[in-house]
């Protein structure tokens, strides 16, 4: 398997520092407050984040303040869960987070972000998991008994250096995409929104967005069939497919589908540019399907037209969340449900507006594509040197030439 020695964290240097066990009041704006659900794939999610004040801050930080290279934890719900601290962030941790920091002496602190992703890592998660009635957990006590494989420090550098730029281009693609985006909503606005503050402008029209575009539905084929599912070629979403992108497009979907699934959906095989919104759990999930793609009951599906282009829809839809989270009912969760969705009005343009307003949208629309493309690339590059190099299966070349045996990347 490897070469490197094997050594727990607590003998290499690295400590575990406990979070308040209580959590602060929210703020309109100010600090995050991070809580499990924003460790996602190793990084922070900001995008929904609790806010809280300064004083709570200096409040929340007094016991476990993160500093750049930090590891927050996740003990309990989706434990062994982690996502590094970047430069110059400012945040509490929320209940059942700890913090992991290298001193330095035997753990590169930079390295320290990606021995907590490696399948040694999660081998020793399985080792020391408690078992629970409602969530599994870590002990604090038994983290820093993990027994990881580690490189020489030269060798931690190199590693670090490798797998910290593909994801640093990756997070470029993702702001990039957030700064197009925003164009997008701009556009949006100064050529629609701001076009009927004082009325209807002459050539518009209104109507409702269930006569404008074919809204649809979705549903879950029985999983305990086979013929539904094994041997799947068709993407089939779920709004978890919608969730961590950080760009409106749906490239890929975690399930797949087979004929005969499809069969079962009366919505069936939705083509390329269908704009689907998540519908509950939560309402607001909005992205526009790159592939051709079947969906669960948790969609609002909209099947657009020339008359009404996609682009144009997603972007309706985006600013009139409120009012379709305001016409949503439901007991154990809130739902948008399509006999509430249909009737919402929607004030159609003239059609030279509509065609111009797309040329503006789609080569927009395209970069977007090509850099969650190029992000899904690196992220698979990335996952699948991350285990060869941590176990030591691949070797990478040290300047001054001292390189222990095995394969070399170079």
């Amino acid at each position: 398997m490897s070469a490197w020695r094997k050594i727990t964290l607590r003998d290499a240097g690295v400590s575990l520092i406990d979070c308040e066990h209580r959590t602060p009041p929210a703020a309109v704006e100010g600090f995050p407050y991070i809580a499990i659900p924003q460790l996602k794939e190793g990084r922070i999610d900001l995008s929904d984040v609790r806010r809280i004040s300064r004083r709570h801050l200096d409040e929340w930080t007094r016991r476990a303040k993160p500093q750049v290279n930090d590891v927050i934890l996740s003990r309990r719900c989706n434990p062994g869960e982690t996502a590094w601290v970047p430069p110059g962030l400012e945040c509490a941790l929320g209940q059942n987070l700890v913090l992991l920091r290298s001193a330095g002496s035997q753990v590169f602190p930079p390295f320290l972000r990606w021995l907590v992703r490696s399948p040694a890592w999660w081998e020793q998660v399985a080792r020391f998991i408690n078992v629970g009635a409602v969530f599994d957990s870590l002990k604090c006590a038994d983290i820093p008994n993990f027994e990881l494989p580690l490189p020489p420090v030269p060798q931690q550098r190199a590693i670090a250096s490798i797998l910290g730029a593909l994801d640093d281009k990756i997070e470029l693609n993702r702001r990039m995409n957030e700064t197009l985006e925003g164009i997008a909503q701009v556009l949006f606005k100064s050529w629609f929104v701001d076009a009927i503050e004082n009325g209807l402008p002459e050539g518009w029209r209104e109507s409702t967005i269930g006569e404008e575009v074919c809204v649809m539905g979705g549903s879950t084929p029985s999983t305990s069939r086979a013929e539904f599912w094994e041997g799947g070629a068709h993407h089939w979403a779920t709004p978890k497919d919608l969730a961590p992108l950080t760009s409106p497009v749906l490239l890929s979907t975690e399930r797949r589908i087979t004929d005969a699934g499809i069969q079962q959906i009366s919505s069936g095989l939705l083509p390329v540019g269908t704009v689907l919104l998540s519908s509950r759990a939560p309402i607001g999930y909005l992205s526009i399907a790159e592939v051709p793609v079947a969906v669960n009951q948790g969609f609002i599906a909209m099947v657009c037209n020339k008359d009404l282009p996609n682009h144009f829809v997603r972007l309706w839809t985006s600013h009139n969340m409120e009012l379709i989270r305001s016409n949503a009912n439901g007991t154990t969760f809130m739902e948008i449900s399509k006999s509430n969705f249909r009737p919402l009005p929607v004030a159609v343009p003239p059609k030279p507006l509509l065609d111009g307003f797309s040329d503006q949208m789609q080569p927009l629309h395209q970069r977007i594509v090509s850099n969650v493309k190029e992000s899904q690339q690196l992220a698979t590059i990335r996952d699948t040197l991350l285990p060869k190099l941590l176990s030591g299966e691949l070797r990478v070349p040290i300047k001054n030439g001292s390189q222990a045996p095995g394969d070399s990347i170079g």
